[in-house]
């Protein structure tokens, strides 16, 4: 009995002493997760799970019995496994929070619910629409919260449905990642081109003193140290060409004890705003300005109130290329939501007068950033993450003046990913190549892209439907959603040739005097994978007002006047002329053979003529562009009886016939 005391009393001391160890770690990982430092957490609650260091947060086999009502430490183990999920999100990690909050949404206790949320988004973030669905799905069917999730997810749900969408029908951008002299370690984003250089920002590794900093959290009994971080936000610059082999880059600006990044450059090259901030939890990001004097940019000065709210964020500068405006993103009084974009004119000695908000097509109840706008095209370009999109911030595209703007719009697939995309800067004038930040290859770091508009050929060439010959001198219009209307005028040929940054399908009009206009629609189905759409010959029928057109095989029953259903078959082309010449109006005519009493035919040909023109009204044509009109056998294109006075087949049966002819234009 004795010797089974011992036993007991060493095994307690045991697990006195491992749960002690797993106290520790727990708490340390807190104050790491306090104070932002994600990836320590992650690593320390790793511990604490005693989960080995080596397995990239791989799930050990038998896991999940930890989780089981009767084991010692699962509310330990629940609050860890959550924590982990979280350090692993916030570090943009979504590969491996997906494992872990799977686990964490099969927890019953109330806390965690919010699992099943974050864990559609990892599942997005991992390009799993269809499995984010369902996950979504289930948190929106579990949560009771009062707060805006429920919402979130509805929005979520949509964004993963539109991916889904976008991703089937990529758009025309192409994309290729900078080399690794640019995108070293560490994150590389914020893009500026400058002349020939482009000036990022880069949390790559600098040389430090090796100080150690203690970390504390309020209510945690525990101090973890910190290593100075070698990864410091500092802004540098590309040297020479970026289309070589090997780019030479040069620190141009940092901060002393602080960090800096997110650069602008004023048109005069002179002059540079930038962000800069501390990573301590309670300090502000705030834009400032730096000169550049004797070749080397000055300490950068904090700008006033105009801009930089007391209490309040302001970041992610941009001037406009005339010089004349700053836009920034910045959570201070008097927005949408969270960061809303604003805009100040910039006067005199680059004086920043008072910031006024973008509005609402622009910002929304959540995060707007990475501003870029063209005052030549009038186009704005940034980032969001409370619209419908296809990952965590996209690009939205808006057009108009500073002071009215038109309803953002999601630039799509490629350009936008299942993670984060922003900061644009052009090359050239017109938006049509730059460079931007993505995740999108990444497991934690925005890195920085070349992007490019392609752009898709549409060719054609019309003729004469009678002729056969090429027409000459036609209009070509080409309509679409995505891009602005295009006109061309055929050469002599009959050819037309349109570009189009857009494959979301489109509507192309022939038109020429005396033809008829005819329409062509092309749909996206059609577009996805050519980048060029050779259309086939075009053909125009003319014709003359006044002058009766034959409608052949319209035919009815003896003695009746209703169509036949091959008789609607030939209406229907008539139906598409009158769509697509919105203008013409028409008389519709039939006409009878000699058989039969006068009174007769003209009743017969009324109630023919009629029957045509109800059908056409029936598909939506407005009645009042068209009149019936039954001449009986008075107007015959055929004898109706041989030269002898024999009856004529052949004759009477080309006299009973449907015409239509325009009477105005």
């Amino acid at each position: 009995m004795k010797s089974i005391r011992i036993i007991l009393i060493l095994c307690l001391a045991a697990i006195f002493s491992q749960a002690q160890t797993v106290t520790n770690h727990k708490k340390a990982a807190d104050v790491y997760f306090i104070n932002q430092e994600y990836y320590a957490a992650a690593k320390f609650y790793q511990k604490a799970l005693e989960i080995s260091q080596d397995s990239a947060f791989v799930i050990p086999y038998g896991f999940q019995t930890r989780f089981s009502p009767d084991v010692a430490g699962k509310e330990d183990a629940e609050y860890a496994t959550f924590q982990l999920a979280n350090s692993l999100r916030l570090y943009r990690n979504y590969k491996d929070a997906e494992k872990w909050y799977a686990i964490a949404t099969k927890f019953t206790d109330a806390k965690y619910v919010l699992s099943g949320y974050w864990y559609g988004e990892s599942l997005r973030a991992n390009l799993k629409y269809d499995e984010a669905i369902t996950a979504f799905t289930n948190f929106i069917a579990k949560y009771n919260g009062t707060d805006d999730y429920k919402l979130r997810a509805r929005k979520e749900i949509e964004s993963c449905r539109y991916a889904l969408q976008e991703m089937k029908y990529p758009r025309l951008f192409g994309l290729a990642k900078l080399s690794k002299e640019v995108n070293g370690l560490g994150s590389n984003y914020a893009p500026f081109l400058n002349n020939q250089n482009l000036y990022f920002t880069s949390s790559r590794p600098i040389e430090t003193s090796g100080k150690t900093e203690l970390l504390k959290a309020e209510g945690i009994k525990a101090t973890v140290s910190k290593k100075e971080t070698p990864f410091v936000n500092t802004i540098y610059s590309t040297i020479g060409n970026l289309n070589q082999t090997t780019v030479t880059v040069e620190k141009v600006l940092g901060v002393k004890n602080l960090e800096a990044g997110a650069t602008a450059i004023h048109p005069n090259g002179e002059v540079m705003f930038l962000t800069v901030w501390s990573t301590k939890p309670d300090r502000k990001r705030g834009i400032h300005m730096s000169r550049k004097i004797n070749n080397q940019w000055s300490e950068p000065v904090m700008l006033g109130a105009e801009v930089n709210v007391t209490g309040f964020n302001a970041m992610q500068p941009f001037v406009t290329n005339d010089g004349k405006y700053l836009i920034f993103s910045s959570d201070r009084p008097g927005g949408s939501g969270k960061y809303d974009l604003w805009y100040a004119a910039i006067g005199t000695d680059f004086k920043v007068e008072n910031a006024i908000n973008m509005g609402s097509k622009i910002n929304t109840k959540e995060d707007e950033q990475a501003p870029y706008y063209n005052p030549s095209t009038k186009r704005l370009l940034f980032s969001s993450n409370g619209n419908v999109g296809i990952g965590g911030f996209d690009f939205y595209e808006s057009m108009g003046s500073l002071a009215n703007m038109t309803k953002a719009e999601n630039l799509g697939f490629p350009f936008n990913s299942a993670k984060d995309d922003m900061y644009f800067t052009p090359v050239g004038s017109n938006d049509n190549e730059g460079y931007i930040s993505s995740d999108r290859e990444s497991l934690c770091c925005l890195e920085i892209y070349h992007v490019v508009r392609t752009w898709l050929t549409i060719k054609g060439r019309l003729i004469d439907c009678e002729t056969l010959k090429p027409l000459d001198g036609a209009t070509v219009t080409l309509t679409g959603k995505d891009f602005e209307t295009q006109k061309v005028v055929t050469d002599v040929n009959g050819r037309y040739n349109f570009k189009v940054n857009s494959n979301r399908g489109f509507q192309l009009n022939a038109a020429k005097d005396s033809y008829f206009a005819k329409n062509m629609t092309v749909t996206l189905d059609q577009l996805v994978k050519i980048d060029t759409l050779f259309n086939p010959d075009l053909c125009l029928t003319p014709f003359k007002i006044d002058k009766p057109i034959v409608l052949e095989n319209i035919l009815y029953e003896f003695d009746k006047a209703t169509l036949t259903d091959a008789s609607k078959v030939i209406l229907d082309n008539l139906y598409g002329i009158m769509v697509d010449n919105q203008n013409i109006e028409i008389e519709l005519s039939a006409h009878t053979d000699i058989l039969g009493g006068y009174d007769y035919n003209i009743d017969l040909s009324e109630r023919r003529a009629k029957s045509c023109v109800d059908y056409l009204v029936s598909k939506g044509i407005a009645a009042e562009r068209m009149r019936s009109k039954g001449y009986g056998y008075n107007i015959p294109v055929a004898p109706n009886k041989t030269p002898d006075g024999k009856d004529n087949p052949e004759g009477r049966a080309l006299n009973r016939r449907t015409e239509f002819k325009v009477t105005k234009k």
